[in-house]
């Protein structure tokens, strides 16, 4: 059953957002809007998340519940996500029973399926690495004659920080790729052609409703095991890459009829020229830093858009800025050990998510630093960063944290 929230507590006349999920990015929606004067109740299917810190969050079983929760509550102005894993079917009956949904249920059936995603992007004439849906290891090896090796395998739904994605050098390795993905159990999965590049780049783009689009500054991505290391702003890339990679951008999110904030990932290859690879449906790791660094983050513009507001100026207030993610090396306890430490270093900004439990690779936490020249930012949030563990238990800590 559906518990309760604090929702009909709050008094504030102001719009009433509900977020669906409540992980670090509900979190951050939450202390946006809270800024505009906006209610926000996030819902997720436990209480032990981020955005519990700091608003009310509506405990559900199961995500088909989603729309009795939201039409108890009376007045919702707008509904809207942080992440993908909500199956487009239910916004749908969001939006048939009246409510405003933003991004909608046809933009993500444009974006949650990758396959649809790349077909989408594909048909609007965008640049796209080639890439078919597989049934069969033997379409895999078709491919591979047709592309080369490597290949990249990756699952159409549910697949984020590398997760979802398998390099094939080999018909050889294909056949655990395809069995570690799912594919003989029967998820759906598609292949693409690899794309060798040089630099991995993103862009962060807030659409309205009337199609006004502001595009946040390109920056320069470093992954790590399939997930992102650290964030450079701007990247450093010549004046006219930034500009092709801004329109690509835009180009991408006006061809699904994007509402509200997207991430846009892009690859650079040795040749100069641009691909995109993968479209977010929601604000991004990679537009972290624009909470610090941009006269508007890309949180704040997120609800401006969806609540059909004037958006804010996406142009930095220094010259450079870095994000440098904060990443669980062991399992154990979520607390960070050593945060005194990075908040003495001057000019880092140090974001603690308030996960309870810490597991390698899971993102915990952010640092953001500002500089003259992006080597210098980068340096001081990485002085930061090194200070911070997840997972150190102590006396003082139990599992149950």
């Amino acid at each position: 059953m559906v518990k309760s929230c604090a929702w009909g507590q709050l008094a504030s006349p102001g719009p009433r957002l509900a977020v669906l999920g409540g992980g670090q990015l509900a979190k951050m929606l939450a202390q946006a809007a809270a800024r505009l004067g906006c209610q926000v109740v996030a819902l997720e299917k436990n209480l032990d998340c981020p955005a519990a810190l700091v608003c009310p969050v509506q405990v559900l079983t199961d995500w088909e519940q989603t729309v009795g929760a939201i039409t108890s509550w009376g007045r919702v102005d707008v509904v809207t996500l942080e992440n993908e894993f909500v199956a487009d079917s239910i916004l749908a009956d969001l939006e048939a029973s009246g409510l405003q949904v933003r991004p909608g249920a046809a933009t993500l059936r444009r974006i949650r399926d990758k396959f649809v995603q790349k077909t989408t992007l594909a048909q609007a004439g965008l640049p796209v690495p080639a890439f078919a849906a597989v049934q069969t290891l033997e379409e895999i090896a078709v491919h591979a004659r047709e592309w080369g090796w490597p290949l990249v395998l990756k699952a159409r739904c549910h697949g984020y920080d590398g997760k979802g994605n398998a390099t094939l050098r080999s018909l050889d390795e294909a056949g655990s790729a395809w069995a570690r993905l799912g594919g003989s159990a029967g998820r759906s999965l598609y292949v693409e052609a690899f794309c060798r590049f040089d630099r991995e780049l993103a862009v962060m783009v807030t659409r309205e409703r009337d199609g006004n689009i502001v595009t946040y500054p390109v920056v320069e991505t470093v992954q790590t095991n399939h997930v992102c290391h650290h964030v450079v702003a701007p990247a450093r890339i010549s004046a006219t890459l930034a500009q092709q990679a801004a329109e690509l951008a835009r180009a991408a999110i006006e061809s699904v009829q994007g509402v509200g904030t997207f991430g846009v990932e892009l690859f650079l290859d040795p040749e100069g020229r641009l691909w995109i690879n993968e479209l977010a449906p929601r604000v991004h790791n990679t537009g972290h830093y624009t909470i610090e660094a941009c006269e508007c983050s890309q949180f704040e513009n997120h609800v401006r858009a969806v609540l059909g507001w004037p958006l804010g100026s996406p142009h930095m207030v220094a010259p450079a800025a870095a994000m440098v993610n904060l990443l669980g090396q062991r399992s154990g306890s979520g607390h960070a050990h050593g945060l005194e430490k990075a908040l003495a270093i001057p000019g880092a900004h140090v974001h603690i998510y308030g996960k309870s439990r810490c597991a390698p690779g899971r993102k915990m936490g952010h640092v953001t630093a500002l500089g003259t020249t992006p080597e210098e930012a980068l340096s001081r949030a990485e002085a930061a960063a090194r200070c911070i563990e997840f997972g150190l238990n102590t006396d003082t800590e139990t599992d149950q944290q």
